[in-house]
């Protein structure tokens, strides 16, 4: 049987999208809110540790920033061209909210938590 292939992705996350994906058992990531019509999973961990650093834990009303990182079927992610938004490291993938269920159906394993920063400071 071969092993199924994936790419690892990230996403940085506040407080409440953590709570709302523990409550799905680390499986799945919350539907986006009416304001929000695009998910954006990142591409390295450099980045998402900038984001959930300097804009969750600095910026948000929650100070605190969270790293997950996940495996998703490489053959589903296909369908979606690779963002650059920066410099060479700022790379996401641009997923139609819409589109979240089916991303959802192709994460192979749990969403770990790899990293948490508060108020700016990594634990």
């Amino acid at each position: 049987m071969s092993e199924e292939k994936t790419n690892t992705l990230y996403r940085p996350v506040g407080e409440n999208e953590l709570r709302l994906i523990r409550e799905s058992g680390f499986r799945e990531f919350p539907p986006r809110l009416p304001e929000q019509p695009i998910f954006y999973p990142v591409l390295n961990e450099e980045y998402a540790t900038q984001i959930a650093r300097d804009w969750n834990a600095k910026l948000n009303a929650e100070r605190v920033g969270y790293v997950t990182r996940f495996q998703v079927r490489k053959e589903f992610l296909e369908r979606y061209e690779r963002q650059t938004v920066g410099g060479s490291i700022h790379q996401e993938l641009w997923i139609p909210a819409e589109e979240l269920p089916e991303f959802n159906r192709n994460i192979v394993g749990l969403i770990e938590v790899i990293a948490q920063f508060n108020g700016g400071e990594q634990n």
